[in-house]
């Protein structure tokens, strides 16, 4: 049976996953505002239900016009 992560738990996994972000930023070459407002983000203890760019899925998914490609090259 599965236990719960601790609050210690899930702030290292955060940690965990700030250093993964950093360091797949860094190796695509990715220095920029948005890289800096991820990490940014992921260092704080603040939550923001909205802060991905893109809307939460719908249980059909999204459709390709739905998709927020304004950071794509």
């Amino acid at each position: 049976m599965a236990t719960q992560a601790t609050e210690k738990q899930l702030r290292q996994k955060i940690a965990q996953a700030y250093q993964v972000i950093g360091y797949l930023l860094d190796q695509a070459n990715i220095n920029g505002g948005e890289g800096e407002r991820v990490l940014d983000y992921f260092l704080s203890d603040q939550f923001d239900p909205d802060f991905l760019p893109w809307p939460p899925a719908a249980p059909e998914g999204l459709k390709p016009q739905e998709l927020n490609a304004a950071n794509d090259g």
